[in-house]
């Protein structure tokens, strides 16, 4: 059973996300689909266009192209472990959850999501809390459960006073 101070924050957090989504959760870093989708719109180049299309790399084969593409290297950090995990894929059509996607859906489905955001963890750590007994039966892929492990060492550990006042509410620990 879930402390009445985490079922009151979820309700909170619900009535804010449906207010202010676009607002309240600036702080948290765009993830992998976000970024791509910008730059859809402000148009990939072609040749990596036609990479994401048709090949399948690993992060540090995707980072250089990225940043040549203009990215900057926090950008070109997690948009290439989203291409990790997903491509080949097509730039332009329906993708898959990101890990920010991934951390406001489902992190915040039983706690506040400065609990995840704040901390500086490496990936096996993540992942060792991914597997646990409190998080293994949440609704990810091994995919999405690495997916936003990588996410999360690349663009968590945000500080404190950067975090919204109303959600700060109980601090970042459970």
């Amino acid at each position: 059973m879930r402390p009445l101070w985490v079922a009151a924050g979820v309700a909170a957090l619900a009535g804010l996300a449906v207010a202010q989504e676009d607002d309240v959760f600036d702080f948290v870093p765009d993830g992998g689909r976000t970024i791509l989708e910008r730059m859809q719109s402000d148009g990939i180049p072609d040749g990596l266009a036609a990479a994401i299309r048709a090949e399948a790399a690993p992060a540090e084969d995707w980072k250089p192209r990225l940043e040549e593409a203009g990215l900057d290297q926090w950008d070109a950090a997690t948009l290439a472990e989203y291409l990790e995990a997903y491509a080949p894929m097509d730039p332009a059509g329906d993708l898959p959850r990101d890990g920010r996607d991934l951390a406001l859906a489902l992190c915040q489905s039983c706690h506040i999501i400065t609990v995840t955001v704040t901390q500086d963890r490496t990936r096996e750590a993540w992942l060792g809390t991914f597997n646990s007994p409190s998080h293994v039966e949440i609704d990810m892929t091994e995919t999405e459960r690495n997916l936003l492990a990588d996410y999360l060492v690349l663009n968590a550990g945000i500080p404190f006073d950067q975090i919204p006042p109303e959600l700060r509410a109980g601090g970042a620990s459970y």
